[in-house]
């Protein structure tokens, strides 16, 4: 295998674009492949369609250099990446189907000395079915599970690491773990991600590197849930959840993270389900700290129904007369990513329950999720406090941090408002 000159990225959401832009800038001369040909048309007029610092200028430096388009159709090159969805069925089961597809689409295209690449957050063992479902596709080729010194086709897995609103410069400063089905695979994906990352490139074993990946996920979540679940029994007790966080987070081997509705995004709130679904006996704390994550969003909704009868009862109305304002519909501060949101869900809930007016402030969207039109209103900040009687802070996005409700009911799901 020689230097690779060509590169196809398949699926440009979140990690696929600015993977693609990154390459781009590497030099390397890149095609971008996605099913959805509203995205391949914005990206081809350099207009990313997800908000991401740094990411637009990028992109459109990409674009203009000619170095880079969009297609829907796959085409021959030195190297694939793949970077699909990996969600969950039904029971929590691992959904790789999107996988198979762009597998099955990279089959016919290829050719001896390609690698491929699966960047997809996926279960242990993922990366040898790709080898096998290659292998059965292009019997003519010789793969890393074959036991060769240097097989035809390379593969790797090499799982991306960064945070929405940081992903342009965590891309190439983070190290990267790259987890080859062989040793002369993984030297292969070593030396691709180089050209653009500043971080360490770190070889390993697939398995190794896929485990890696949802294990970094699941100690966040645990680690999470256990702030969120010390939230629940601080209102129990009638104790300042945020006051006791600051004080015993002054004990040097003390870190606490930040309570919240829930926990969302495409990655932590569905990683750890994967490790449960491989090892269901082994994996109970990590299971029961999804648990706990998941039902933290019931409790807040359960928390802000409370609220409703209260400020019903003291202003002697009923509740379908009183507004509630929502702030924050994406999963997390500062970005406009929703999948997987508990404060999406939280809304959804109580729009459909509540008979009364719901609005809600998100200032990262133009315009409402489809099951939340006509149910809620989208307006900005100063309307929300105008018009509320409940006052809900889902989201610490930044801008939220300034506003001063006055509202006597209140429910704070991030101790901003304290």
């Amino acid at each position: 295998m020689g230097n690779i000159e060509t590169v196809a990225v398949i699926g440009l959401g979140y990690i696929g674009l600015p993977t693609a832009v990154a390459f781009t800038l590497a030099g390397k001369k890149v095609i971008g492949v996605d099913i959805n040909p509203e995205i391949v048309n914005a990206v081809n007029q350099g207009m990313p369609h997800i908000q991401e610092p740094q990411l637009a200028e990028s992109l459109s430096q990409a674009v203009s250099s000619g170095q880079f388009f969009a297609t829907e159709k796959i085409q021959p090159v030195d190297a694939f990446i793949i970077a699909v969805p990996t969600p969950f069925k039904a029971e929590y089961q691992p959904d790789l189907s999107y996988i198979q597809q762009a597998v099955q689409s990279i089959a016919p295209v290829l050719m001896k000395g390609n690698l491929v690449i699966l960047e997809s957050t996926s279960p242990v063992g993922t990366t040898e079915q790709i080898a096998q479902w290659l292998k059965t596709a292009r019997p003519d080729f010789s793969f890393p599970t074959d036991r060769q010194e240097q097989p035809d086709i390379a593969i790797a897995y090499c799982p991306e690491r960064v945070l929405p609103s940081r992903i342009m410069q965590e891309l190439i400063e983070n190290d990267r773990i790259i987890g080859g089905l062989d040793a002369y695979s993984a030297k292969q994906a070593v030396a691709l991600y180089q050209s653009f990352a500043k971080g360490e490139c770190i070889a390993t074993d697939a398995r190794t590197a896929e485990m890696c990946k949802l294990t970094e996920n699941s100690f966040r979540d645990v680690n999470i849930a256990f702030a969120n679940e010390l939230s629940m029994i601080c209102d129990e007790l009638d104790i300042n959840l945020w006051e006791l966080t600051r004080l015993a987070n002054r004990h040097p081997r003390v870190n606490i993270l930040q309570a919240g509705a829930g926990v969302g995004g495409h990655c932590i709130a569905v990683d750890p389900w994967f490790i449960v679904a491989q090892a269901p006996t082994q994996a109970r704390l990590i299971r029961m700290a999804r648990l706990v994550n998941e039902q933290k969003s019931n409790w807040v909704i359960e928390k802000v129904k409370a609220t409703v009868a209260e400020c019903a009862t003291a202003k002697n109305c009923k509740p379908s007369e009183l507004t509630i304002a929502c702030f924050g519909l994406a999963f997390k501060a500062d970005v406009d990513d929703l999948r997987q949101s508990p404060a999406l869900n939280i809304t959804q809930t109580l729009a459909d329950w509540h008979r009364g007016k719901v609005l809600v402030v998100e200032p990262h969207i133009q315009i409402l999720p489809e099951n939340l039109q006509n149910k809620a209103e989208l307006v900005d900040y100063a309307i929300a406090l105008q018009q509320a009687d409940i006052v809900v802070l889902l989201v610490d996005h930044q801008p939220f941090k300034a506003l001063k409700p006055t509202q006597p009911w209140i429910v704070d799901c991030k101790g901003i408002w304290q």
